[in-house]
């Protein structure tokens, strides 16, 4: 009888193990019409490069609620580098546009950058947009989100970056292959 509930509390663990690591599917590389470069989605977001005019119309009709931008006020405000206002464009849609600036000294790659971005996914019902220029920024703040706020392990969640836009970081390329991470505590 023990032999058969220790048994059993394995395989509940194992099984709580595997879902844990199942509940966020890999990003997955869809048509990136409307978009600079990428858009791939994993559940409800969507990783992407730049959108146009006609992206934000794309995501309002799927059912996008919120855009996040992590493009800094100079690209945002440069009509040159993005020719529409994109917060007045998806308001007008009907979404919740949040920018968190990420970039340069003035927006580094921040612990609080990482909290704002994770506050914001807290607040957010149904699905969401994440972006910069073309998804390497968006890339690194999901696998740090899911890293930190998720519990993925750093790993994976660098392959979810990767399958998305996060690309092959130099060192790796000078080794010849992914590295493993380790986190700090």
């Amino acid at each position: 009888m023990i032999k058969h509930i220790l048994a059993a509390v394995i395989v509940v663990a194992f099984s709580t193990v595997a879902f844990a690591n199942d509940t966020q599917p890999i990003p997955k590389k869809i048509d990136a019409e409307g978009f600079q470069d990428v858009l791939a989605q994993t559940g409800n977001v969507y990783i992407a490069g730049q959108p146009s005019v006609a992206g934000l119309e794309r995501m309002a009709k799927d059912g996008v609620k919120t855009v996040i931008s992590f493009r800094t006020p100079h690209e945002m405000d440069n009509r040159n580098i993005v020719p529409f206002d994109e917060a007045a464009k998806a308001r007008e849609l009907g979404m919740k546009y949040v920018n968190i600036p990420l970039g340069g000294d003035k927006h580094p790659y921040s612990p609080e950058a990482l909290a704002a971005f994770a506050k914001v996914m807290g607040e957010t019902e149904g699905k969401t947009l994440i972006h910069c220029t073309v998804a390497w920024r968006a890339s690194h703040m999901w696998a740090a989100y899911l890293t930190k706020y998720k519990g993925m392990d750093i790993n994976t969640a660098a392959a979810h970056g990767r399958a998305a836009n996060m690309g092959v970081q130099p060192l790796e390329g000078l080794l010849g292959g992914d590295v493993s991470y380790s986190r700090p505590e």
